[in-house]
């Protein structure tokens, strides 16, 4: 059964970086358990309205935001939100794997470490199994926990960040083209993974391949200049989509 409960409302949301307007005018709604894909050509603002969604934006001087990002009912940019809180729920996933130089088990129990989450040792243990199992790399790595993550491969080292993001109670996974760097078959286990993992978690996947957004997503948002052209069920907006640009767009005639 679909959860129509709506995790974030995106409300007349304008996005600048300095005086260069990047997203316009953006309005939707990410509901919950859903798998939510961005897509659109390179430049188009899709990564930038992702990081608008955790407020990574945050980090580089001169951006500024108008409108609402409004999460579980309660506006994101109002002034006394708590960021690191914010960032433990709406974890984020990157283009690259980037683990921490640091061992597989102590890569996923470094959050939960510092923010507090595991009361004692066989707690944090507990939570990197478990963490490691739903991101479908326990089996890989159960006997190497001590191993240096970087001599994981690099679709392991990509689970492992979504290992990292599950550890701290994440209630949304936001993925940033988390399969660009991967070969097919990695690929296909991030893809698999992601199906599983919206039974528990709330996901916006930025993608450059159609093909996997179509496999993968419920919803499909095309960005085209820092628009949002088209929002729709991801069925509808591949097979009989309600803008021309659209269907210009997904067939290669555009872009």
């Amino acid at each position: 059964m679909v959860d129509n409960h709506i995790t974030f409302k995106i409300k007349d949301l304008n996005f600048y970086y300095g005086s260069s307007l990047a997203l316009s005018q953006i309005n939707m709604d990410v509901r919950a358990r859903q798998v939510t894909a961005l897509i659109g050509p390179s430049g188009c603002g899709k990564s930038t309205f992702l990081r608008c969604l955790n407020r990574m934006n945050d980090t580089i001087p001169g951006t500024r935001l108008e409108g609402q990002v409004i999460l579980e009912g309660t506006d994101i940019y109002r002034e006394d939100q708590d960021i690191a809180e914010l960032r433990q729920r709406v974890g984020m996933v990157f283009q690259k794997p980037n683990p921490f130089p640091k061992s597989v088990f102590d890569n996923v129990a470094y959050g939960p470490r510092v923010l507090g989450l595991v009361k004692g040792k066989p707690e944090l243990v507990e939570t990197v199994e478990k963490s490691l199992k739903r991101a479908a790399l326990w089996d890989d790595v159960k006997d190497d926990l001590n191993n240096d993550a970087f001599s994981l491969s690099l679709g392991q080292q990509q689970r492992l960040c979504i290992a990292r993001v599950l550890a701290v109670e994440a209630e949304v996974i936001l993925m940033d083209e988390p399969c660009s760097a991967l070969d097919p078959i990695d690929t296909r286990k991030i893809e698999e993974l992601i199906r599983e993992l919206r039974e528990r978690y709330t996901i916006v996947i930025v993608t450059h391949n159609m093909q996997q957004a179509a496999r993968v997503s419920d919803q499909t948002g095309l960005f085209w200049l820092g628009e949002m052209i088209e929002f729709n069920p991801t069925d509808k907006l591949f097979t009989n989509p309600d803008h021309e640009l659209t269907e210009s767009y997904i067939t290669g005639r555009m872009g």
